[in-house]
């Protein structure tokens, strides 16, 4: 093959094309029925949804653990978190196809992050930082830009953190 797959460009547009044409081939009456045709695609179809999840464990992940860097920045942990940010972003951009843009939820994904940033700082005795936003304050693009600026994420999570009126006043 001279031309490049699209297999190793966009699995997930690869998965769904592939699908559709042995679902096209299935229903036709002269081929044999030997086949599982609608199994066959579904399971094709499966690992372009595996990479999905792949990329969505791996990008939540990443927040989780620039949550916890910015929550408790004179933990003895800091520098095994932004090892782990960065290690993380890398195997995420790695698998990331821009097929998946619109099947990624951000803010869904944030809020796992949140929530696993919370438990994992109980671990050190910290506290999440108060007032963390409800959506997710990073874009897409940068979270699996190369190169990774984990300064800049770092930075707009902090310019995020939603402001309460002072109750007192």
């Amino acid at each position: 093959m001279d031309q490049p797959s699209l297999y190793d460009d966009d699995i997930v547009t690869w998965a769904e094309q592939q699908a559709a044409a042995l679902r096209a081939l299935g229903e036709r009456g002269d081929l044999s029925n030997a086949l599982d045709w609608e199994n066959v695609a579904e399971e094709i179809e499966s690992v372009g949804r595996s990479q999905i999840h792949a990329v969505q464990r791996l990008l939540t992940q990443v927040m989780a653990h620039l949550l916890k860097y910015l929550s408790a920045p004179a933990s003895p942990a800091l520098r095994h978190w932004r090892a782990e940010i960065l290690a993380f972003q890398v195997s995420a951009a790695a698998h990331f196809g821009w097929s998946m843009r619109q099947r990624l939820d951000l803010d869904a994904m944030w809020a796992r992050a949140v929530a696993m940033a919370d438990a994992g700082l109980i671990a050190y005795g910290e506290a999440l930082l108060p007032n963390v936003p409800r959506r997710c304050p990073l874009r897409l693009e940068d979270l699996v830009a190369e190169p990774f600026d984990a300064d800049a994420a770092l930075q707009t999570i902090a310019a995020s953190l939603v402001r309460r009126p002072d109750t007192d006043a």
